[in-house]
């Protein structure tokens, strides 16, 4: 017994000897990678020559063809080359494949590079204007959600024409993918910036049927790439719709009351100079209701905030008539801003893109049932009243 005991004594300690010695099985070098930190997709024009791995003679039927771009980052960007600061070498290496499905074009990359492809440092995935029009977001998305390697905090984008071109910049050193990254903070100081819309978040959207928005970004004719507005994405077919512009948006987040922080630039009716409201917060509570076969929608606003800046030199800001008159002036911006973008929401796209239709799912679940399945189109025909409420709570110290 006791010969026993020693025996399995000395297996244990073997084992706790020999198990730092296996290091980490999944280690990879670093030097023997090709590090992916952005992807766009765009649809290919037709009538352009298709490559010899998007189909040959007695092949599958003629498919719409995708180019997707990695973009890798270099020696220079991960700390193996030298930075003399004097360099012009792009900090990034942009590389282009066509094909008529994603992994298989992907995978004709290795053709063309010398290091393993390695996405577990993606940052984002842009989505050309054409290619989201035409195809199934769900299908594009496809591969990207099933990928163990793809990072799921993978930010999503769509691209106003194509999306290549967001994956440009004439500075050498900047990287566009993680500037798109940093680009998104500013969700917290602006209404025309949406919420991060993630890999994560698009699969339960892609799913629920629901139209939804995505954040736009375009890349002006100077090289340099802007957030302009958003992609309203119809839920019945998971294809691009249309787009809405930065005022649009302001009045959409006005809406949801998502919005972390902001400005709104209003005009004094009595001076015809400009007002600057900053926001503080912000909330809204979209209320349903149901009479018989009607339905109609009441959304109430309110906010808080501060004068950041106005030019009526003539008054005096902490005087209760200008903080009133100034208050109604910034409650018929917001009102505006809200009624122009229900107005193309309800009547020209015809998608619910702010959430009514989760609201009556939530109060009326047996009239939700009865309407949902064409829910955009009943959306586009009921009457939506709105009421805003401003505060000013600070006027800065200007007066004093």
């Amino acid at each position: 017994m006791k010969h026993i005991t020693i025996r399995t004594l000395l297996s244990a300690l073997l084992v706790l000897i020999l198990l730092p010695l296996t290091g980490c099985w999944s280690n990879k070098e670093i030097e023997d990678l090709g590090l992916i930190v952005g992807t766009s997709l765009d649809l290919e024009k037709q009538g352009e020559p298709r490559e010899e791995s998007s189909g040959q003679a007695g092949g599958p039927p003629h498919r719409d063809r995708i180019t997707i771009t990695n973009q890798f980052v270099t020696a220079e960007t991960t700390g193996k080359g030298t930075k003399t600061g004097t360099s012009q070498q792009k900090a990034y290496n942009n590389v282009s494949e066509t094909g008529d499905t994603i992994l298989p074009t992907l995978r004709n990359m290795v053709l063309r590079i010398e290091k393993r492809a390695f996405a577990e440092h993606s940052k984002v995935i842009i989505i050309g204007e054409d290619l989201a029009r035409t195809m199934d977001l769900q299908k594009i998305l496809d591969f990207f959600i099933r990928e163990q390697e793809m990072r799921p905090s993978g930010l999503l984008l769509i691209a106003q024409n194509r999306a290549s071109k967001i994956l440009e910049s004439k500075k050498p050193m900047d990287i566009p993918a993680l500037k798109l990254v940093e680009m998104t903070h500013g969700h917290g100081r602006t209404t025309k910036i949406l919420p991060p819309t993630t890999l994560t978040k698009i699969e339960g959207k892609l799913h629920s049927g629901a139209s939804f928005l995505l954040q736009n970004v375009v890349s002006p004719s100077n090289g340099d790439i802007k957030f302009a507005g958003a992609a309203v994405i119809e839920g019945k077919t998971r294809k691009l719709r249309g787009f809405l512009n930065e005022k649009e948006i302001e009045g959409l987040t006005w809406i949801t009351g998502k919005g972390k922080g902001g400005l709104v630039k209003s005009v004094d009716k009595k001076t015809g100079q400009p007002i600057i409201y900053e926001i503080l917060s912000m909330k809204s509570k979209i209320k349903p209701h149901v009479d018989g076969n009607n339905i109609s929608f009441d959304i109430k606003i309110e906010s808080e905030g501060r004068i950041a800046e106005h030019w009526v030199v003539s008054e005096k800001t902490m005087e209760t008539e200008f903080l009133k008159r100034t208050e109604k002036e910034i409650e018929k911006e917001v009102e505006r801003l809200v009624k122009n973008v229900l107005d193309k929401i309800q009547h020209e796209y015809k998608t619910d893109v702010s959430g009514f239709g989760n609201k009556l799912r939530i109060k009326y679940p047996h009239i939700w049932k009865t309407v949902k399945k064409d829910w955009d189109q009943t959306f586009s025909e009921v009457p939506i009243k709105h009421e805003v409420k401003i505060t000013i709570k600070d006027y800065g110290t200007s007066d004093e």
